[in-house]
Protein backbone atom coordinates (compact mmCIF):
# COMPACT_ATOMS: atom_id res chain seq x y z
CA UNK A 1 0.00 0.00 0.00
CA UNK A 2 1.65 3.14 -1.14
CA UNK A 3 2.36 5.32 1.76
CA UNK A 4 -0.27 8.81 2.47
CA UNK A 5 1.35 12.34 1.12
CA UNK A 6 0.30 15.31 2.81
CA UNK A 7 1.01 17.22 0.01
CA UNK A 8 -0.60 15.04 -2.30
CA UNK A 9 -3.73 15.05 -0.54
CA UNK A 10 -3.95 18.51 -0.50
CA UNK A 11 -3.29 19.47 -3.73
CA UNK A 12 -5.79 17.07 -5.06
CA UNK A 13 -8.30 18.43 -2.32
CA UNK A 14 -8.01 22.23 -3.70
CA UNK A 15 -8.20 20.73 -7.56
CA UNK A 16 -11.48 19.18 -7.09
CA UNK A 17 -12.52 21.85 -4.85
CA UNK A 18 -11.94 24.35 -7.80
CA UNK A 19 -12.27 22.23 -10.94
CA UNK A 20 -14.83 19.98 -9.84
CA UNK A 21 -13.81 16.45 -9.07
CA UNK A 22 -10.96 14.76 -11.24
CA UNK A 23 -12.26 11.98 -13.76
CA UNK A 24 -10.31 8.68 -14.31
CA UNK A 25 -8.23 8.11 -17.20
CA UNK A 26 -10.76 6.40 -19.83
CA UNK A 27 -9.46 3.28 -22.03
CA UNK A 28 -9.18 3.98 -25.63
CA UNK A 29 -11.88 2.21 -28.30
CA UNK A 30 -10.56 0.63 -31.53
CA UNK A 31 -13.40 1.90 -34.22
CA UNK A 32 -13.39 2.54 -37.71
CA UNK A 33 -14.91 5.22 -39.85
CA UNK A 34 -18.03 3.66 -40.21
CA UNK A 35 -18.67 3.61 -36.83
CA UNK A 36 -17.34 7.00 -36.22
CA UNK A 37 -19.21 9.14 -38.61
CA UNK A 38 -22.34 8.39 -36.67
CA UNK A 39 -20.11 10.67 -33.97
CA UNK A 40 -18.26 13.30 -36.39
CA UNK A 41 -21.79 13.70 -38.57
CA UNK A 42 -20.60 15.63 -41.60
CA UNK A 43 -21.86 19.35 -42.22
CA UNK A 44 -22.12 21.98 -45.20
CA UNK A 45 -22.62 25.22 -45.84
CA UNK A 46 -26.67 25.91 -46.86
CA UNK A 47 -26.96 26.12 -50.60
CA UNK A 48 -28.10 28.79 -53.01
CA UNK A 49 -31.54 26.62 -53.53
CA UNK A 50 -32.02 24.22 -56.39
CA UNK A 51 -33.35 26.79 -59.40
CA UNK A 52 -31.25 28.34 -61.49
CA UNK A 53 -27.97 27.02 -64.09
CA UNK A 54 -25.51 24.65 -62.60
CA UNK A 55 -21.92 26.36 -62.02
CA UNK A 56 -20.14 23.65 -60.91
CA UNK A 57 -20.24 21.94 -57.06
CA UNK A 58 -18.94 23.27 -53.94
CA UNK A 59 -15.55 21.94 -53.47
CA UNK A 60 -15.82 20.85 -49.19
CA UNK A 61 -19.32 18.99 -49.50
CA UNK A 62 -19.39 18.32 -52.73
CA UNK A 63 -22.73 19.01 -54.11
CA UNK A 64 -24.04 21.00 -56.62
CA UNK A 65 -23.32 24.88 -56.59
CA UNK A 66 -26.85 26.54 -58.84
CA UNK A 67 -26.77 30.28 -59.16
CA UNK A 68 -29.10 32.86 -60.75
CA UNK A 69 -30.04 36.09 -60.00
CA UNK A 70 -33.01 36.49 -61.16
CA UNK A 71 -34.63 33.19 -58.88
CA UNK A 72 -32.67 35.01 -55.91
CA UNK A 73 -33.45 38.44 -56.14
CA UNK A 74 -36.08 39.74 -53.29
CA UNK A 75 -35.09 36.81 -50.76
CA UNK A 76 -31.61 36.29 -50.61
CA UNK A 77 -30.16 38.95 -52.82
CA UNK A 78 -30.95 42.71 -52.26
CA UNK A 79 -29.62 43.21 -55.87
CA UNK A 80 -29.06 41.11 -59.24
CA UNK A 81 -26.13 42.21 -59.99
CA UNK A 82 -22.58 40.79 -60.02
CA UNK A 83 -18.79 41.08 -59.99
CA UNK A 84 -16.50 38.76 -60.92
CA UNK A 85 -12.44 39.54 -60.04
CA UNK A 86 -9.16 37.17 -60.54
CA UNK A 87 -5.82 37.23 -62.46
CA UNK A 88 -5.82 36.18 -66.14
CA UNK A 89 -5.68 32.64 -66.48
CA UNK A 90 -7.62 31.92 -63.28
CA UNK A 91 -10.81 30.76 -65.55
CA UNK A 92 -13.11 34.22 -65.36
CA UNK A 93 -13.74 34.08 -69.10
CA UNK A 94 -15.10 30.22 -68.96
CA UNK A 95 -17.18 31.08 -66.12
CA UNK A 96 -18.61 33.84 -67.73
CA UNK A 97 -19.30 32.20 -71.45
CA UNK A 98 -21.00 29.04 -69.76
CA UNK A 99 -22.80 30.96 -67.58
CA UNK A 100 -24.22 32.96 -70.48
CA UNK A 101 -24.74 29.53 -72.58
CA UNK A 102 -26.45 28.13 -69.49
CA UNK A 103 -28.71 31.52 -69.23
CA UNK A 104 -29.65 31.34 -72.99
CA UNK A 105 -31.67 27.58 -72.70
CA UNK A 106 -34.59 29.53 -70.91
CA UNK A 107 -36.86 31.49 -73.46
CA UNK A 108 -36.98 34.83 -71.43
CA UNK A 109 -33.82 35.70 -71.45
CA UNK A 110 -31.61 37.92 -73.49
CA UNK A 111 -27.43 38.71 -73.07
CA UNK A 112 -26.01 41.77 -74.50
CA UNK A 113 -21.49 41.53 -73.93
CA UNK A 114 -18.92 44.07 -74.43
CA UNK A 115 -16.10 42.23 -75.44
CA UNK A 116 -13.43 43.78 -75.36
CA UNK A 117 -10.51 41.17 -75.68
CA UNK A 118 -9.89 39.93 -79.16
CA UNK A 119 -7.30 36.87 -80.55
CA UNK A 120 -7.16 36.27 -84.05
CA UNK A 121 -8.73 39.33 -85.46
CA UNK A 122 -11.50 38.93 -83.69
CA UNK A 123 -13.46 39.27 -80.05
CA UNK A 124 -13.47 36.06 -78.06
CA UNK A 125 -16.83 35.72 -78.08
CA UNK A 126 -16.90 35.47 -81.98
CA UNK A 127 -17.15 31.56 -81.60
CA UNK A 128 -20.31 31.51 -79.38
CA UNK A 129 -21.65 34.37 -81.70
CA UNK A 130 -21.01 31.91 -84.76
CA UNK A 131 -22.31 28.65 -82.97
CA UNK A 132 -25.67 30.50 -81.97
CA UNK A 133 -25.94 32.11 -86.04
CA UNK A 134 -25.24 35.65 -84.30
CA UNK A 135 -23.28 38.19 -86.28
CA UNK A 136 -21.33 40.63 -83.55
CA UNK A 137 -21.41 43.99 -83.98
CA UNK A 138 -17.89 45.34 -84.46
CA UNK A 139 -17.37 48.73 -83.71
CA UNK A 140 -13.67 49.09 -85.69
CA UNK A 141 -12.77 52.62 -87.00
CA UNK A 142 -11.17 51.47 -90.07
CA UNK A 143 -13.77 49.49 -90.83
CA UNK A 144 -16.30 52.24 -89.92
CA UNK A 145 -14.82 54.21 -92.79
CA UNK A 146 -15.87 51.45 -95.42
CA UNK A 147 -19.50 51.54 -94.05
CA UNK A 148 -19.09 49.47 -91.11
CA UNK A 149 -21.17 49.49 -88.20
CA UNK A 150 -22.31 52.75 -86.61
CA UNK A 151 -24.40 53.34 -83.70
CA UNK A 152 -25.88 57.02 -83.74
CA UNK A 153 -25.81 59.39 -79.97
CA UNK A 154 -29.01 61.30 -81.89
CA UNK A 155 -30.91 57.97 -82.61
CA UNK A 156 -34.25 59.43 -82.53
CA UNK A 157 -34.99 55.77 -80.04
CA UNK A 158 -32.98 57.82 -77.82
CA UNK A 159 -35.20 60.20 -75.92
CA UNK A 160 -33.99 64.17 -76.40
CA UNK A 161 -32.82 64.07 -72.52
CA UNK A 162 -30.65 60.74 -72.93
CA UNK A 163 -28.94 62.81 -76.21
CA UNK A 164 -28.30 65.48 -73.84
CA UNK A 165 -26.84 63.69 -70.76
CA UNK A 166 -24.86 60.80 -73.42
CA UNK A 167 -23.33 64.09 -75.42
CA UNK A 168 -21.97 65.16 -71.76
CA UNK A 169 -20.45 62.27 -70.71
CA UNK A 170 -18.78 61.82 -74.24
CA UNK A 171 -17.53 65.36 -73.45
CA UNK A 172 -16.49 65.14 -69.82
CA UNK A 173 -14.70 61.96 -70.42
CA UNK A 174 -12.88 63.45 -73.18
CA UNK A 175 -11.61 66.40 -71.27
CA UNK A 176 -11.10 64.69 -68.46
CA UNK A 177 -13.75 66.85 -66.08
CA UNK A 178 -16.66 68.13 -65.98
CA UNK A 179 -18.06 70.65 -68.37
CA UNK A 180 -18.82 74.39 -66.63
CA UNK A 181 -22.28 75.79 -66.78
CA UNK A 182 -21.29 78.18 -69.76
CA UNK A 183 -20.14 75.16 -72.25
CA UNK A 184 -23.27 73.52 -71.08
CA UNK A 185 -25.50 75.91 -72.35
CA UNK A 186 -24.21 76.03 -75.53
CA UNK A 187 -23.92 72.40 -76.16
CA UNK A 188 -27.98 72.65 -74.27
CA UNK A 189 -28.84 75.30 -77.19
CA UNK A 190 -27.15 73.50 -79.60
CA UNK A 191 -28.56 70.19 -79.12
CA UNK A 192 -32.40 72.19 -78.99
CA UNK A 193 -31.47 73.65 -82.22
CA UNK A 194 -30.49 70.82 -84.69
CA UNK A 195 -33.48 68.49 -82.57
CA UNK A 196 -35.94 71.48 -83.59
CA UNK A 197 -34.55 71.67 -87.02
CA UNK A 198 -33.56 68.98 -88.87
CA UNK A 199 -36.12 66.86 -90.31
CA UNK A 200 -36.16 63.74 -93.12
CA UNK A 201 -33.24 62.19 -91.96
CA UNK A 202 -31.56 61.39 -88.66
CA UNK A 203 -29.20 64.18 -86.44
CA UNK A 204 -25.75 63.16 -86.11
CA UNK A 205 -22.89 64.64 -84.42
CA UNK A 206 -21.74 66.68 -87.48
CA UNK A 207 -25.33 69.06 -87.04
CA UNK A 208 -24.18 69.56 -83.91
CA UNK A 209 -20.44 70.38 -83.95
CA UNK A 210 -21.39 72.87 -86.99
CA UNK A 211 -24.18 74.43 -84.74
CA UNK A 212 -21.63 75.14 -81.81
CA UNK A 213 -18.95 76.50 -84.36
CA UNK A 214 -21.63 79.15 -85.66
CA UNK A 215 -24.29 79.56 -83.08
CA UNK A 216 -27.38 81.24 -84.47
CA UNK A 217 -28.07 84.86 -82.92
CA UNK A 218 -31.73 82.84 -80.94
CA UNK A 219 -29.28 80.87 -78.85
CA UNK A 220 -27.60 84.47 -78.08
CA UNK A 221 -30.97 86.52 -77.47
CA UNK A 222 -32.40 83.26 -74.84
CA UNK A 223 -29.71 84.74 -72.22
CA UNK A 224 -28.91 87.76 -73.24
CA UNK A 225 -26.07 87.11 -73.89
CA UNK A 226 -23.18 88.37 -76.61
CA UNK A 227 -23.51 85.69 -79.90
CA UNK A 228 -19.20 85.62 -79.81
CA UNK A 229 -19.68 84.92 -76.06
CA UNK A 230 -21.87 81.62 -77.15
CA UNK A 231 -19.33 80.69 -79.62
CA UNK A 232 -16.42 80.91 -77.03
CA UNK A 233 -18.47 78.79 -74.78
CA UNK A 234 -19.20 75.92 -77.14
CA UNK A 235 -15.33 76.05 -79.20
CA UNK A 236 -14.37 73.15 -76.61
CA UNK A 237 -16.82 70.91 -77.07
CA UNK A 238 -16.79 71.07 -80.27
CA UNK A 239 -13.46 70.05 -81.00
CA UNK A 240 -13.57 66.96 -78.52
CA UNK A 241 -16.97 66.04 -80.98
CA UNK A 242 -14.84 66.64 -83.82
CA UNK A 243 -12.82 63.89 -82.69
CA UNK A 244 -15.87 62.06 -83.50
CA UNK A 245 -16.74 63.44 -86.43
CA UNK A 246 -13.44 63.60 -88.09
CA UNK A 247 -10.55 62.54 -86.01
CA UNK A 248 -9.69 59.13 -84.86
CA UNK A 249 -13.03 57.74 -83.48
CA UNK A 250 -14.41 58.87 -87.22
CA UNK A 251 -17.25 56.18 -88.91
CA UNK A 252 -18.61 54.73 -85.77
CA UNK A 253 -20.67 57.36 -84.38
CA UNK A 254 -20.84 59.94 -86.85
CA UNK A 255 -23.81 58.78 -88.73
CA UNK A 256 -27.16 57.42 -88.95
CA UNK A 257 -27.24 54.13 -86.93
CA UNK A 258 -26.89 50.89 -89.02
CA UNK A 259 -29.95 49.27 -90.25
CA UNK A 260 -30.30 45.43 -89.52
CA UNK A 261 -28.99 45.35 -85.81
CA UNK A 262 -31.09 43.12 -84.23
CA UNK A 263 -31.93 43.67 -80.54
CA UNK A 264 -34.78 40.93 -80.35
CA UNK A 265 -31.68 38.43 -80.77
CA UNK A 266 -31.16 36.16 -77.75
CA UNK A 267 -27.23 36.95 -77.72
CA UNK A 268 -26.40 40.76 -78.09
CA UNK A 269 -22.24 40.67 -78.79
CA UNK A 270 -20.42 44.33 -79.12
CA UNK A 271 -17.19 43.12 -80.66
CA UNK A 272 -14.57 46.00 -79.08
CA UNK A 273 -11.25 43.83 -79.62
CA UNK A 274 -10.04 46.60 -82.51
CA UNK A 275 -10.21 49.45 -80.11
CA UNK A 276 -6.90 49.83 -77.87
CA UNK A 277 -8.06 49.35 -74.37
CA UNK A 278 -5.79 51.92 -73.20
CA UNK A 279 -7.13 54.70 -74.92
CA UNK A 280 -9.62 57.44 -74.02
CA UNK A 281 -11.76 55.78 -76.81
CA UNK A 282 -12.95 52.94 -74.97
CA UNK A 283 -14.69 54.46 -72.01
CA UNK A 284 -16.18 56.76 -74.26
CA UNK A 285 -17.15 53.11 -76.51
CA UNK A 286 -18.45 52.23 -73.49
CA UNK A 287 -20.41 55.43 -72.49
CA UNK A 288 -22.29 55.76 -75.76
CA UNK A 289 -23.50 51.87 -75.97
CA UNK A 290 -24.78 51.83 -72.68
CA UNK A 291 -26.78 54.36 -73.19
CA UNK A 292 -28.10 53.26 -76.45
CA UNK A 293 -29.11 50.31 -74.80
CA UNK A 294 -30.86 51.84 -72.12
CA UNK A 295 -33.04 53.61 -74.77
CA UNK A 296 -33.59 51.10 -77.34
CA UNK A 297 -33.18 47.45 -75.49
CA UNK A 298 -34.18 47.79 -71.85
CA UNK A 299 -37.93 47.98 -72.05
CA UNK A 300 -40.98 46.67 -69.97
CA UNK A 301 -41.21 43.45 -71.30
CA UNK A 302 -40.78 40.85 -68.93
CA UNK A 303 -37.53 39.45 -70.07
CA UNK A 304 -35.05 38.67 -68.02
CA UNK A 305 -31.89 40.92 -69.52
CA UNK A 306 -27.86 40.07 -68.70
CA UNK A 307 -25.27 42.63 -69.57
CA UNK A 308 -22.00 41.73 -69.19
CA UNK A 309 -18.85 43.92 -69.54
CA UNK A 310 -15.43 42.52 -69.86
CA UNK A 311 -12.50 45.19 -68.82
CA UNK A 312 -15.21 46.87 -66.65
CA UNK A 313 -12.60 48.98 -64.91
CA UNK A 314 -13.14 50.99 -68.13
CA UNK A 315 -16.39 52.10 -66.40
CA UNK A 316 -15.93 51.89 -63.09
CA UNK A 317 -12.83 54.10 -63.38
CA UNK A 318 -14.09 57.15 -64.89
CA UNK A 319 -16.61 59.02 -62.86
CA UNK A 320 -18.65 60.15 -65.55
CA UNK A 321 -18.71 56.93 -67.34
CA UNK A 322 -19.68 55.75 -63.77
CA UNK A 323 -22.62 57.70 -62.88
CA UNK A 324 -24.07 56.94 -66.06
CA UNK A 325 -24.22 53.20 -65.67
CA UNK A 326 -25.15 53.59 -61.85
CA UNK A 327 -28.25 54.86 -63.08
CA UNK A 328 -28.63 52.59 -65.63
CA UNK A 329 -28.30 50.10 -63.11
CA UNK A 330 -30.88 51.50 -60.99
CA UNK A 331 -33.05 51.76 -63.72
CA UNK A 332 -32.70 48.17 -64.60
CA UNK A 333 -33.04 46.24 -61.46
CA UNK A 334 -37.09 47.39 -61.98
CA UNK A 335 -36.97 45.89 -65.59
CA UNK A 336 -34.74 42.70 -64.87
CA UNK A 337 -31.12 43.52 -65.89
CA UNK A 338 -29.02 42.01 -63.95
CA UNK A 339 -25.05 43.64 -64.92
CA UNK A 340 -21.98 41.46 -64.53
CA UNK A 341 -18.64 43.42 -64.54
CA UNK A 342 -15.50 41.39 -64.72
CA UNK A 343 -12.09 43.25 -63.19
CA UNK A 344 -8.53 42.01 -63.11
CA UNK A 345 -7.86 44.01 -59.76
CA UNK A 346 -10.11 45.44 -57.65
CA UNK A 347 -7.24 47.93 -56.48
CA UNK A 348 -7.35 49.42 -60.61
CA UNK A 349 -11.07 50.99 -59.61
CA UNK A 350 -10.90 51.96 -56.29
CA UNK A 351 -7.45 53.44 -55.68
CA UNK A 352 -8.34 55.57 -59.10
CA UNK A 353 -10.05 58.55 -60.37
CA UNK A 354 -14.21 57.67 -59.51
CA UNK A 355 -13.43 55.95 -56.01
CA UNK A 356 -16.69 57.10 -54.86
CA UNK A 357 -18.35 55.86 -58.18
CA UNK A 358 -16.74 52.81 -57.99
CA UNK A 359 -17.67 52.08 -53.72
CA UNK A 360 -21.53 52.88 -55.33
CA UNK A 361 -21.39 50.09 -58.10
CA UNK A 362 -19.57 47.82 -56.12
CA UNK A 363 -22.19 48.45 -53.48
CA UNK A 364 -25.12 47.38 -55.58
CA UNK A 365 -22.94 43.92 -56.55
CA UNK A 366 -24.70 41.24 -54.05
CA UNK A 367 -22.38 38.61 -56.03
CA UNK A 368 -19.04 38.47 -55.93
CA UNK A 369 -16.69 35.75 -56.99
CA UNK A 370 -12.93 35.84 -56.37
CA UNK A 371 -10.80 34.10 -58.41
CA UNK A 372 -6.97 33.28 -57.50
CA UNK A 373 -5.01 36.90 -56.18
CA UNK A 374 -1.46 37.61 -54.84
CA UNK A 375 -1.73 37.43 -51.16
CA UNK A 376 -1.43 41.39 -50.82
CA UNK A 377 -4.29 41.77 -53.63
CA UNK A 378 -6.31 39.17 -51.69
CA UNK A 379 -6.16 41.32 -48.31
CA UNK A 380 -7.20 44.93 -50.10
CA UNK A 381 -9.82 43.01 -51.78
CA UNK A 382 -11.29 40.93 -48.45
CA UNK A 383 -11.41 44.32 -47.00
CA UNK A 384 -13.24 46.28 -49.73
CA UNK A 385 -15.68 43.29 -50.16
CA UNK A 386 -15.66 42.11 -46.13
CA UNK A 387 -14.99 38.57 -47.03
CA UNK A 388 -14.38 36.39 -43.74
CA UNK A 389 -10.19 35.74 -43.13
CA UNK A 390 -10.72 32.44 -43.98
CA UNK A 391 -11.95 33.32 -47.65
CA UNK A 392 -8.76 35.52 -47.69
CA UNK A 393 -6.63 33.65 -46.87
CA UNK A 394 -7.07 30.71 -49.49
CA UNK A 395 -7.81 33.16 -52.29
CA UNK A 396 -3.63 33.19 -53.36
CA UNK A 397 -3.95 28.86 -52.84
CA UNK A 398 -6.99 29.20 -55.42
CA UNK A 399 -5.96 26.46 -58.37
CA UNK A 400 -7.76 27.53 -62.01
CA UNK A 401 -11.37 26.91 -62.13
CA UNK A 402 -12.10 27.47 -58.16
CA UNK A 403 -13.13 31.09 -56.74
CA UNK A 404 -14.45 32.29 -53.77
CA UNK A 405 -18.11 33.02 -54.16
CA UNK A 406 -19.91 35.90 -51.55
CA UNK A 407 -23.56 35.83 -52.38
CA UNK A 408 -25.18 38.36 -50.33
CA UNK A 409 -22.86 37.10 -47.28
CA UNK A 410 -23.38 33.17 -48.52
CA UNK A 411 -19.92 32.58 -48.61
CA UNK A 412 -18.77 29.07 -50.61
CA UNK A 413 -15.70 27.71 -52.88
CA UNK A 414 -16.96 26.45 -55.95
CA UNK A 415 -15.28 24.58 -58.36
CA UNK A 416 -16.89 25.77 -61.96
CA UNK A 417 -17.50 22.31 -64.25
CA UNK A 418 -16.92 23.12 -68.33
CA UNK A 419 -19.01 20.12 -70.21
CA UNK A 420 -16.96 18.53 -73.59
CA UNK A 421 -19.93 20.39 -75.51
CA UNK A 422 -18.90 23.60 -74.14
CA UNK A 423 -14.67 23.49 -74.09
CA UNK A 424 -14.03 24.19 -77.40
CA UNK A 425 -16.23 27.68 -77.17
CA UNK A 426 -15.20 29.24 -73.79
CA UNK A 427 -11.16 28.11 -74.17
CA UNK A 428 -9.45 30.81 -75.97
CA UNK A 429 -5.95 30.50 -75.61
CA UNK A 430 -5.74 28.41 -78.59
CA UNK A 431 -2.21 30.20 -79.52
CA UNK A 432 -0.63 29.04 -76.18
CA UNK A 433 -1.62 25.23 -76.04
CA UNK A 434 -0.37 22.19 -78.41
CA UNK A 435 -4.41 21.11 -78.56
CA UNK A 436 -5.07 23.97 -81.10
CA UNK A 437 -6.10 21.54 -84.21
CA UNK A 438 -8.17 19.63 -81.83
CA UNK A 439 -10.21 22.53 -79.88
CA UNK A 440 -10.37 25.36 -83.23
CA UNK A 441 -13.69 23.84 -84.33
CA UNK A 442 -16.79 24.15 -82.28
CA UNK A 443 -18.37 20.79 -80.93
CA UNK A 444 -21.99 19.71 -82.16
CA UNK A 445 -24.74 21.15 -79.73
CA UNK A 446 -26.75 18.04 -80.46
CA UNK A 447 -26.58 17.12 -76.40
CA UNK A 448 -28.35 20.51 -74.34
CA UNK A 449 -25.28 22.52 -73.01
CA UNK A 450 -26.94 21.72 -69.12
CA UNK A 451 -28.16 18.42 -69.39
CA UNK A 452 -24.14 17.50 -69.91
CA UNK A 453 -23.44 19.44 -66.72
CA UNK A 454 -26.05 17.86 -64.92
CA UNK A 455 -25.03 14.66 -66.40
CA UNK A 456 -20.77 14.69 -65.99
CA UNK A 457 -21.96 16.09 -62.07
CA UNK A 458 -23.68 13.31 -61.01
CA UNK A 459 -21.09 10.68 -62.70
CA UNK A 460 -18.23 12.72 -60.39
CA UNK A 461 -20.55 12.43 -57.80
CA UNK A 462 -21.28 8.83 -57.94
CA UNK A 463 -17.30 8.00 -58.52
CA UNK A 464 -17.00 10.13 -54.84
CA UNK A 465 -19.61 8.52 -53.36
CA UNK A 466 -17.76 4.76 -54.51
CA UNK A 467 -14.63 5.56 -53.13
CA UNK A 468 -15.94 6.28 -50.28
CA UNK A 469 -17.91 3.10 -49.62
CA UNK A 470 -14.58 1.19 -50.76
CA UNK A 471 -12.96 3.53 -48.19
CA UNK A 472 -15.34 2.87 -45.47
CA UNK A 473 -15.47 -1.32 -45.95
CA UNK A 474 -11.48 -1.26 -45.86
CA UNK A 475 -11.48 0.67 -42.62
CA UNK A 476 -14.38 -2.06 -40.98
CA UNK A 477 -11.67 -4.72 -42.70
CA UNK A 478 -8.72 -3.20 -40.60
CA UNK A 479 -10.77 -3.04 -37.53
Amino acid sequence: MAAFDPLTAVTDAFTSFVFGKTETTRLPVRTSTGQAQAVYLPTAAPGLGDSGVIIGREVYSGKGYIYDPFQLYGQQLPAPHWLVLGESGNGKSALEKTYVLRQLRFRDRQVVVLDAQGEDGVGEWNLIAEQMGITPIRLDPMAALDQGIRLNPLDPSITSTGQLALLRTIIEVAMGHGLDERAGFALKVAHSYVNETVTGRQPVLTDIVEQLRHPKPESAEAMNVALEDVRAWGLDVALVLDRLVDGDLRGMFDGPTTVGIDLDAPLIVFDLSHIDRNSIAMPILMAIVGVWLEHTWIRPDRKKRIFLVEEAWHIINSPFVAQLFQRLLKFGRRLGLSFVAVVHHLSDVVDGAAAKEAAAILKMASTRTIYAQKADEARATGQVLGLPRWAVEIIPTLSPGIAVWDVNGNVQVVKHLVTEAERPLVFTDRAMTESSSATSSPASPATPLEDTVADEFEAETASRAAAMERLARADETVA
